[in-house]
C-alpha cells in the first residue's frame, strides 16, 4: 500500500547510468511511481531497452520519449500518476504509460489523450513494442555495452528482488488482483541466479518483495529446481535459506502470518536472514477484519508474535494498518489501539481508508466522515509513535551492525538491520565518519534515540 514520498520518488534522476549517450543514440526517460514492485518493473523495462541499444536519459529534455510507470492502488495514487503523466507531456511531449493504472487505459486517455500508448502492469513486451513504434531502435553492438547487473533505479548497495507477481487474496479494499492477476511465482533457481549476479555486482542488501511473500511457490506446488548441485524448492523457507548464503543482508517484505512463517524465525536467529518481518496486519478487531475479508485471527497473531520473539529476541516487526474502514466502530478502533499496546510493533504505517474505484469495500454500509477517519489516524499515530520511541530508547548503549546509505560532511546516514530503506528510520553517525563509504557495513554503539531515528558512534574503524 505504501507510496513513495515525493522527495524519494525513484524516477529520472535515480537511474544508475554511468555511460554517456553516444551521438544519434535513441534515448528514453523513466518516471517510476508506486511500490517497490513497480520499481522492479521499471528496472526490467530499462534493462531490456538498454540491451537493445537505447540510451537512458536522466532528464526530460534529453529523452526522445518518456515512460511513466504508474500506480493505481488508491485514488490519491491515481491522482499522482495523472499529474506525473501531465508533467511529462508538458516537459517532453512524447509519453508512454504503463503500470497498474494502465489496466484502465480509457481512464488515462480520457484525461491525457495525447499519450502515445498505454499498457498494463508487468506487460514488458507490449511496452517494448510501444517504444519501438515511438522511437525506433538504432543499436551499435560495438559501443552499446550492457551493465552486468542491468539498469538500477536504487543505490548500488541495495536492490529489490521480486519473487512473484499477483495475489490470491480478495481483500475488499484492494484491486491489485484485478490489475496484476493471481499469484505467479518465479522458479527458485531463476531468483537465486539473479540474486547471485546482484551480489557479485556489489549489492550488499537484497530486499525480497512480492504481493504475498509467504505464499511464494503455492501456485507451483512448491516444485524443486536444481541449484548448485542440489535441489531447492519453490518455498519461502528454502528460498530464504539459499539467499542467506550469498553473503548479503536479506530482508523480507509483505509476509502474511501463515503458520509456516515460524519456520523462517530460526533462519533469523542464526543470522542467515535479517531479523525483520514486514507483515500487513491492516487491523486487529475480528469484525473489521471480516468486513475487510482478511483472516480474522488477531488473538492468535499475538501468540505467534510472542513465539517469534521467544525464538529471536531481536526480531523487528513492521506493519501497515487502515483506520476508518466502513463500519469501524469506536470500540473496534479502541481494540486496535489495545492490540498495539500488546503487540509492541517496531515500525508502523497507517492509512486513512479511501474508496478505490472497483474495490468491493465501496459498496459496504457505514462509511465514516473524513473528520472521524482523520481523528482516528492521529490517535493511532500517537500510539505508534510512543511505542517506537520506547523501543528505540531501549537500544541506547547497544552495539549493532549498520549499513551506510549516504556520507555527507555533517553526518553519515545509515540503517540498522531493523530499518528498510525509505520506509523506516535511520541511524546517524556525526563524528569520525569521513572515511566511511556508501555500502559499507560497520559496527556502531547507539548513544541517542528519538521517536524514529538513532544516533551512534563508530566502534570499528573501516
Amino acid at each position: 500500500m505504501s507510496q513513495n514520498p515525493p522527495d524519494l520518488r525513484p524516477d529520472l534522476a535515480r537511474a544508475r547510468v554511468s555511460e554517456s549517450v553516444r551521438p544519434g543514440q535513441p534515448t528514453i526517460g523513466m518516471v517510476s511511481l508506486g511500490c517497490p514492485k513497480a520499481l522492479v518493473d521499471s528496472e526490467r523495462i530499462l534493462t531490456r531497452l538498454r540491451a537493445e541499444g537505447y540510451g537512458i536519459s536522466t532528464d526530460y529534455a534529453g529523452a526522445d520519449a518518456v515512460i511513466v510507470n504508474t500506480c493505481g492502488f488508491l485514488d490519491s495514487a491515481k491522482a499522482e500518476s495523472l499529474e506525473a503523466i501531465g508533467e511529462a507531456l508538458a516537459e517532453n511531449g512524447r509519453v508512454l504509460v504503463t503500470g497498474c493504472l494502465g489496466a484502465d487505459p480509457e481512464f488515462i486517455t480520457g484525461v491525457h489523450p495525447r499519450v502515445l500508448a498505454v499498457t498494463g502492469p508487468h506487460q514488458y513486451e507490449q511496452v517494448l513494442d510501444a517504444v519501438h513504434a515511438a522511437v525506433p531502435p538504432d543499436p551499435d553492438p560495438f559501443i552499446d555495452l550492457m551493465p552486468a547487473s542491468g539498469v538500477k533505479l536504487t543505490p548500488r548497495h541495495y536492490s529489490y528482488l521480486k519473487i512473484s507477481e499477483g495475489c490470491n487474496h480478495r481483500c475488499r479494499f484492494c484491486i491489485i488482483p484485478d490489475m496484476r492477476g493471481k499469484l505467479v511465482s518465479r522458479p527458485a533457481h531463476a531468483i537465486l541466479r539473479e540474486a547471485e549476479k546482484l551480489v557479485e555486482s556489489g549489492v550488499r542488501e537484497l530486499l525480497i518483495i512480492s504481493q504475498d511473500t509467504s505464499a511464494y511457490g503455492v501456485d507451483r506446488r512448491h516444485d524443486s529446481h536444481p541449484w548448485k548441485g542440489a535441489e531447492v524448492r519453490s518455498h519461502i523457507t528454502d528460498l530464504a535459506r539459499e539467499l542467506g548464503g550469498l553473503g548479503a543482508w536479506v530482508r523480507l517484505h509483505y509476509v502474511y502470518p501463515y503458520p509456516h512463517v515460524r519456520e523462517l524465525i530460526p533462519l533469523m536467529a542464526e543470522g542467515r536472514v535479517l531479523p525483520y518481518l514486514d507483515i500487513p496486519f491492516q487491523h486487529a478487531h475480528p469484525d473489521t477484519l471480516k468486513r475487510m475479508a482478511r483472516p480474522a485471527a488477531a488473538a492468535r497473531t499475538l501468540d505467534e508474535i510472542a513465539a517469534w520473539r521467544a525464538l529471536c529476541p531481536d526480531l523487528t516487526l513492521r506493519s501497515t494498518f487502515i483506520v476508518g474502514f466502513p463500519g469501524e466502530t469506536e470500540d473496534e478502533f479502541r481494540t486496535l489501539l489495545d492490540w498495539m499496546d500488546e503487540a509492541q510493533l517496531d515500525r508502523v504505517g497507517c492509512f486513512k481508508y479511501e474508496n478505490v474505484a472497483g474495490a468491493r469495500s465501496g459498496n459496504l454500509p457505514g462509511h465514516l466522515p473524513e473528520e472521524v477517519k482523520h481523528e482516528r489516524w492521529e490517535r493511532f499515530m500517537e500510539k505508534a509513535q510512543g511505542i517506537s520511541q520506547a523501543r528505540l530508547a531501549a537500544k541506547v548503549g547497544r552495539r549493532m551492525k549498520v549499513i551506510v546509505d549516504l556520507v555527507e560532511n555533517d553526518a553519515a546516514t545509515c540503517r540498522t538491520m531493523a530499518d528498510a530503506p525509505e520506509i523506516d528510520g535511520n541511524l546517524f553517525i556525526d563524528e569520525g565518519h569521513a572515511a566511511l563509504e556508501t555500502g559499507q557495513i560497520v559496527t556502531v554503539e547507539v548513544d541517542e534515540a528519538s521517536d524514529y531515528d538513532l544516533w551512534g558512534r563508530l566502534v570499528d574503524q573501516p
